[in-house]
């Protein structure tokens, strides 16, 4: 029999806030994990990225401070969220946002690469809940600007790729900070040996439930393994992402997602880019562009495996497959969510070949493997509906901040504009040069397969 979120326990105001935005079953790992987080346990929640556990740990958290209104003091939260990167912090506040209306709970998220003036006053007037990346957190504490010592709540997501990250010894300083006597949950695709030693160390007696484990297959999720030669490489990368719906590329290098956004934008496909080189506010404007539609296409570094949370991504190409099987499932979980159909194309070159066989081995899957060239009929299987673009399309976002333009050159102007302004193109461009004109913004909304449009509305994922 099928559970509602009321059966769960969980309070009428935030299941019917959870219906406001078209969620109204729960999904396996959050049916197995709410009754214990709501009654106060220890929780530690195993499921892959998609599964929904942000809202596993999200509900309990705003049921226990709404139980217990009292304001919080300056400096001092009463929740902590630990999350390890920038993208999805903002992504966990967003969710909590959707739960929180029409109360008097209050957020703040921490974390680098934009200035902390905002982040110190909002905690010095007080907030309930922190949601915080470790290192900018560290600071803040060390410069006396917060302390954890009223923290009820402690909530550490994607446990394992923080230990990926190295953030852990990090996240053991901020935990021996909270008191002991307060509920803590950690959620992780995997519990390698890293994380085991946070469990064993901080939860209390916790209760252990597993669900969509990253092992488990998907079954509305496709593999298959593309041979291609290396000068046919980008022109079948470029067949793929000419289809209809949202796109997710992932490259080996930051230089070499870069390139393939620009080689992208050339043929007209609308590419934006997403690596470590981008400041905090070009992260942002690059994900507004791919939630919007306005961009169909995000090519990536493995910084996006974790961090993105969007529904309706129809395809993953694995543009450069990446080294460990773990990097493999965790890129390809950005397709498939919540019950969702996806395919994930890995491309691969001669010299590929053994490695791509052992990644695949080691995950676990049993990719149809085919010989392409450009044209190949099952390129149109795979992608179906895919476009031929008049003229070239302009991301026009900026460059990496270490590259820094001479004031009144012809960059800095482009550097400047934001990814809103974002345009298709309009005719052939000149030889050497990529125009940005308005047409009729073909590309201002995406399509999935059935070719029926999304706005920004309907990506308010099922997380």
């Amino acid at each position: 029999m099928t559970q509602s979120f009321a059966d769960l326990g969980v309070p009428t105001f935030l299941s019917d806030a959870l219906a406001a935005v078209g969620i109204t079953l729960p999904t396996p790992i959050q049916a197995a994990t709410l009754p214990d987080a709501l009654a106060g346990r220890d929780v530690l929640g195993r499921g892959r990225t998609g599964s929904g556990k942000t809202f596993a740990f999200l509900l309990p958290l705003v049921a226990h401070l709404t139980a217990d209104p009292r304001r919080p003091r300056s400096k001092h939260p009463r929740a902590l969220i630990l999350a390890p990167t920038r993208e999805l912090v903002a992504q966990i506040e967003q969710s909590l946002s959707q739960l929180t209306t029409g109360t008097r709970i209050t957020s703040r998220v921490i974390f680098g690469g934009v200035g902390q003036g905002p982040q110190v006053d909002a905690v010095r007037r007080g907030v309930d809940v922190v949601i915080a990346c470790p290192g900018r957190l560290e600071d803040l504490i060390g410069q006396g600007h917060i302390s954890l010592d009223d923290i009820e709540v402690t909530i550490l997501d994607e446990a394992d790729h923080m230990a990926d990250l190295g953030f852990l010894p990090g996240v053991k300083r901020l935990l021996d900070r909270t008191p002991r006597d307060g509920q803590r949950m950690l959620f992780s695709a995997t519990l390698d040996a890293g994380v085991d030693v946070i469990v064993k160390r901080y939860l209390s007696r916790p209760v252990t439930h597993e669900a969509d484990s990253v092992q488990s297959p998907i079954e509305t999720m496709d593999h298959h393994v593309l041979r291609v030669r290396d000068d046919d490489h980008f022109t079948v990368l470029t067949d793929l992402a000419a289809a209809p719906g949202r796109t997710i590329i992932f490259a080996r290098t930051k230089h070499r997602a870069k390139k393939f956004a620009r080689q992208l934008n050339a043929r007209g496909v609308p590419a934006v880019e997403l690596h470590g080189n981008l400041s905090q506010n070009a992260r942002t404007r690059t994900m507004d562009a791919f939630h919007s539609g306005v961009a169909s296409t995000l090519v990536a570094t493995d910084i996006a495996a974790r961090g993105i949370h969007v529904d309706d991504v129809a395809l993953v190409i694995h543009a450069d497959p990446p080294v460990e099987h773990k990097a493999y499932l965790h890129r390809s979980g950005r397709t498939a969510r919540a019950g969702s159909a996806g395919t994930v194309i890995t491309l691969m070159t001669p010299d590929q070949n053994g490695d791509v066989r052992a990644l695949m081995h080691k995950a676990g899957i049993r990719p149809t493997t085919t010989e392409v060239r450009s044209g190949h009929p099952l390129l149109a299987e795979l992608a179906p509906g895919a476009r031929q673009f008049p003229g070239a399309f302009t991301s026009e976002l900026p460059d990496e901040p270490s590259r820094t333009p001479r004031r009144g050159s012809s960059q800095g102007s482009r550097s400047a504009r934001p990814a809103a302004a974002v345009r298709s193109g309009g005719g052939q461009p000149a030889a050497g040069r990529t125009t940005s004109v308005r047409s009729g913004r073909p590309h201002a909304q995406s399509r999935n397969a059935s070719g029926r449009g999304h706005s920004a509305a309907d990506f308010s994922a099922r997380r």
